[in-house]
């Protein structure tokens, strides 16, 4: 999921006068009535890699520097840290603790390995799991840190499939779900992409305490260059992916489908409009469980569209420059773009021209 729960008092108490005093009045108030706060990475226009948190306003309430540039953020409501991960072929993810109790503190990627842009922890708090690359092999692993341990890496084990991207947890505690994007790099070659000719993309469930392969999922060979990317769960529990298409740009592959568990996959049809906005690439989504929606965001269409979880229908599609950081929002979404754009649901969108946000954002809010 894109949600994880903290309570909000607890954690303005718990960061202190330090916390306070960094934050200008204004963003300490923002702070105090927001009912969730917003973690993402950012790039600043001076050329400056960072990570923040974000009021439901738009205002940006704390910052940590980043070594290179961020991609997702996974929180642990155990012990308040963040982990930010770098995009691929990132070395370097860097821990963060919203309370700052304690200073920031980096992983390093083991020899051979990078790391692909996401990561989860454990329900205690104890494990990190974060996709990563054995590019000498061409084969996707899960790396497993000890966070209660200095993030030393304990272990590993196959994704069994090229190119892990996003994972996520189930809600049995026990099950990640994988994105296998089945595009093949490696760090010698820069962002070329080795076998799109041979790509096979897969949907994988494994058990997180054993390694052991649960399920495995293919799309249907005309569909092998559609890259299974992203993924979110909806108030049933149903896991949703999205994909990015490495194919013509003519083409118009589906790009959003489900998951049911013990089930095939399931692509899903759109209108044509909604389609072609997201002009074969989908970077970021988002599930809102509790308005039972689910959002995908293309920053190649200038373009977010929403779904509803239950029919699989397109509700609603918005134009907005170089959106792709999407989370759930009240009863919508708030929406971030490179452009320095900040659109909550139910507020006036606010701009920060000094920063270019990336690709993903991760709403902490307090339980219900």
């Amino acid at each position: 999921m894109r949600t994880r729960l903290i309570d909000r008092r607890d954690f303005l108490k718990a960061a202190g006068a330090g916390f306070a005093a960094a934050l200008a009045p204004s963003a300490w108030a923002a702070a105090l009535e927001t009912d969730a706060v917003f973690a993402t990475a950012f790039v600043r226009r001076d050329g400056s890699y960072g990570a923040g948190i974000l009021s439901e306003a738009g205002k940006l309430l704390y910052s940590v520097a980043l070594p290179d540039r961020g991609h997702d953020v996974t929180f642990d409501p155990v012990s308040q840290r963040s982990v930010v991960f770098p995009r691929k072929p990132g070395t370097v993810a860097v821990v963060f603790d919203h309370t700052r109790r304690t200073e920031p503190l980096t992983i390093a990627s083991n020899s051979g390995r990078h790391f692909y842009g996401h990561g989860v922890f454990s329900p205690d708090g104890a494990l990190l799991y974060a996709t990563e690359n054995d590019f000498d092999n061409a084969a996707g692993m899960i790396g497993i840190y000890d966070a209660k341990g200095g993030f030393a890496r304990v272990g590993e084990f196959p994704t069994h499939g090229v190119g892990p991207h996003e994972l996520m947890l189930l809600d049995d505690g026990r099950t990640l779900a994988i994105a296998n994007g089945g595009i093949e790099t490696h760090p010698d070659f820069g962002k070329a992409k080795l076998n799109l000719a041979t790509m096979q993309p897969s949907y994988v469930l494994v058990d997180r305490l054993s390694g052991d392969l649960l399920e495995k999922h293919q799309l249907p060979p005309d569909l092998n260059r559609l890259s299974i990317r992203h993924m979110d769960a909806d108030g049933s529990g149903t896991i949703w992916f999205s994909c990015q298409y490495e194919g013509a740009t003519a083409d118009r592959p589906p790009l959003v489908g489900r998951a049911p568990r013990g089930k095939e996959l399931e692509l899903l049809e759109m209108p044509e409009k909604a389609l072609n906005s997201l002009h074969n690439y989908i970077g970021a989504m988002a599930a809102n469980r509790e308005a039972g929606t689910m959002a995908v965001s293309s920053p190649a269409g200038n373009s977010y569209v929403v779904f509803d979880t239950t029919s699989g229908k397109v509700v609603s599609a918005t134009d907005m420059t170089e959106v792709c950081g999407i989370a759930p929002d009240r009863d919508g979404f708030i929406a971030t773009s490179g452009a320095g754009a900040i659109a909550p649901s139910r507020r006036a969108a606010v701009s920060e021209p000094g920063y270019v946000w990336d690709n993903h954002m991760l709403r902490i809010r307090p339980p219900a």
